[in-house]
C-alpha cells in the first residue's frame, strides 16, 4: 500500500509513519520542514511543501492508494484552506480513501440531540474555534463522495498504545475521558486499511 501522510511530524502522525514503515508500506510524507523528519527508509519519500498548495498536493498524490491526514488547526484556518484542495486533487488522481484525525467536539451530543458536543450548553470549551475548523473540514469530506473516516479522539495525552479502548460511530463512547496518542495513532492507521468506519466520525476513548 502507498500512503500519503500529512502531518507526519506531529504527535500522532509521527507514530503512524513509524508503524507504516515497519510494516513495509510505501509512504509519501508532505512536510514543511524536512529536517523535522529523522527517519530514513527506502520506502519513505519526503516532499517539502504545503498542504494548502494545490500543486504540492497533486505532486504528493502520485501513485497513492490512501491518504492519512493528521493535520491540526495550526492556530488558524489550515484545515478549511486545504480540505477542498485535497478533495479535488484526490478526485483528479482517482484516490478515494481518506482518514483524518479530528476532535471529539464534532461528535454528536448525547444529552442534546441535534447538537454537536462542542455546541452543547454543558461544553467546557473556552473556545470553539478549533472545533469549528474541524467541523467545516468534516462537512467538506462528508459532501465529497470520497470514502472518508474522521477519527475523533477526546483528551489526548502522550502515552504508548494499550490496545484496550472503545470506539463508537458518531458519538464519544459513554464516560470516555481520554485516549493516548499511541492508541489514537494505532487506531487511525488500522482504520486506513479497513472499510468498517467509512462514512462516519469514529469516537475513540478508554
Amino acid at each position: 500500500m502507498h500512503i500519503l501522510l500529512l502531518g507526519a511530524t506531529g504527535r500522532v502522525g509521527n507514530r503512524i509513519l513509524v508503524q507504516a514503515l515497519a510494516d513495509k508500506h510505501e509512504v509519501t510524507a508532505l512536510v514543511r520542514s524536512l529536517e523535522k523528519v529523522t527517519l530514513q527508509s527506502e520506502q519513505l519519500t519526503l516532499l517539502k511543501g504545503d498542504a494548502r498548495n494545490a500543486e504540492d498536493l497533486h505532486t504528493a498524490l502520485s501513485g497513492v492508494d490512501v491518504v492519512i491526514s493528521c493535520l491540526g488547526t495550526d492556530g488558524g484556518t489550515v484545515l478549511t484552506d486545504f480540505t477542498h484542495l485535497l478533495i479535488g486533487a484526490m478526485e483528479a488522481h482517482g484516490v478515494s480513501r481518506i482518514v483524518t484525525v479530528g476532535t471529539a467536539g464534532i461528535l454528536q451530543s448525547r444529552e442534546h440531540p441535534g447538537l454537536l458536543r462542542y455546541e452543547a450548553p454543558d461544553s467546557r470549551r473556552s473556545s470553539t474555534r478549533a472545533a469549528e475548523e474541524h467541523r467545516r473540514a468534516w462537512e467538506q469530506l462528508a459532501d465529497s463522495g470520497l470514502s472518508w473516516t474522521v477519527v475523533c479522539p477526546t483528551y489526548l495525552p502522550d502515552g504508548e498504545p494499550q490496545g484496550q479502548y472503545r470506539v463508537e460511530r458518531d458519538y464519544l463512547p459513554e464516560g470516555g475521558m481520554s485516549i493516548s496518542v499511541g492508541d489514537t495513532a494505532a487506531f487511525t492507521y488500522q482504520v486506513a486499511h479497513e472499510d468498517e468506519y467509512v462514512g462516519c466520525r469514529a469516537g475513540i476513548a478508554y
